[in-house]
């Protein structure tokens, strides 16, 4: 398997277990949901472990995976304000965790890079399988 055809699967698996650790862990999560946001914190942290599921399964299959992984580009840049607000709130922090959290914020440009390529990588895949 070439780089290409597994960089659709380890987005899936990132999003997968992202979504997952939603459900099964969390209060992490309702910890960083903006306050500005209706509703309770978990309802939040529980929709958006299901569109991480969802969008997983999307990612993984080859038929829908363009319109998933743009909409996996779009869910890590609507995540940001949470990963902002984690900055926020461990300011106070033992400075590895406030390191961390602080960290975090630039590697929402790679995800999204990433699900981008994966998603103009879905268009060449179909070009490739109608060629052949």
């Amino acid at each position: 398997m070439s780089r290409s055809e597994r960089s659709p699967l380890l987005l899936a698996g990132l999003l997968a277990g992202m979504g997952v650790a939603h459900f099964a862990v969390p209060r992490p999560f309702d910890a960083i949901i903006p306050r500005t946001l209706p509703g309770s914190p978990r309802a939040w942290t529980y929709a958006s472990g299901a569109a991480e599921l969802a969008l997983a399964a999307g990612v993984a299959l080859p038929r829908t995976r363009r319109t998933a992984a743009l909409a996996a580009a779009g869910l890590f840049v609507g995540v940001f304000p949470a990963n902002v607000k984690m900055a926020w709130d461990w300011r106070h922090r033992p400075t590895p965790l406030k390191a961390a959290a602080v960290a975090r914020l630039p590697f929402q440009v790679p995800l999204v890079l990433w699900a981008r390529n994966v998603a103009d990588g879905a268009g060449a895949a179909k070009i490739t399988e109608v060629r052949s």
